[in-house]
């Protein structure tokens, strides 16, 4: 389904590895707010402490993506970089949150021919293929590691270009046991290593099969649910 994905092994391979806790990254958007804060200051923008909280509610700056080569386009926060030999045709991620990224894949028309949305079935066949491929890519090797794979929605939508295009929403949580070498089975305690969110745009051009990809811890989900569903509602899919 993916061009390259499939040859992920687990979760860091595709995205960058962080090291930080859920909780953790929580903090760190809420570091970034105080970098927008520090940000306005500097720049001699005076803020009294009654408007900071309308100050920050404004929707941030988004730049555009536009790949005329291979037919694509979306928006993204200006302020996420690009990551180069991330496996993806195109990667951005947070810098500060670096489990919160984007990607961008599509199929090779050498080795499919999709005509249209309706060749992967409903939005909820795709879906379950979305998941599928999502378990795929972030199966591990080690000892005690579980992935367990939530589909959220699935829907469909016509966008201004007139072309369907299909979204799934997955949440995924990643557990491992805290002794996967103990003997009984009571002292292998599972704990959870993260839980995510996962997003996908799906749309079919040019014989190929596209997919936008994001990825967000789901704690960072619930603060930036409208700029990331902004991101989703972007995607497009171009003649070329």
């Amino acid at each position: 389904m993916y061009q390259s994905a499939a040859n992920s092994a687990n979760p860091e391979s595709h995205v960058l590895k962080n090291c930080l806790t859920d909780d953790k990254q929580a903090c760190a958007v809420g570091r970034r707010k105080n970098m927008m804060m520090m940000g306005l200051l500097m720049s001699g923008l005076m803020v009294s402490e009654a408007n900071l909280p309308a100050a920050f509610a404004s929707t941030p700056v988004f730049r555009e993506y536009i790949d005329t080569f291979d037919g694509y386009s979306f928006k993204y926060p200006q302020n996420w970089i690009q990551v180069r030999g991330a496996g993806a045709d195109i990667f951005f991620r947070d810098p500060v949150v670096l489990d919160e990224n984007l990607a961008v894949e599509f199929s090779s028309p050498s080795s499919s021919n999709y005509m249209s949305l309706e060749d992967l079935g409903s939005p909820e066949e795709a879906g379950k293929r979305v998941v599928r491929q999502y378990l795929t890519e972030f199966m591990s090797t080690r000892l005690g590691v579980k992935r367990q794979a939530t589909i959220l929605s699935t829907s469909s939508r016509v966008a201004d270009d007139g072309k369907p295009y299909y979204q799934v929403e997955v949440n995924i949580k990643s557990y491992a046991n805290n002794n996967e070498l103990a003997v009984m089975p009571e002292d292998r305690v599972a704990r959870l290593e993260w839980n995510r969110r996962y997003l996908a745009v799906l749309g079919v051009e040019n014989n190929r099969l596209y997919s936008l990809r994001l990825q967000t811890p789901e704690k960072v989900f619930l603060e930036e649910e409208k700029d990331l569903r902004r991101v989703m509602d972007s995607f497009r899919v171009e003649k070329i």
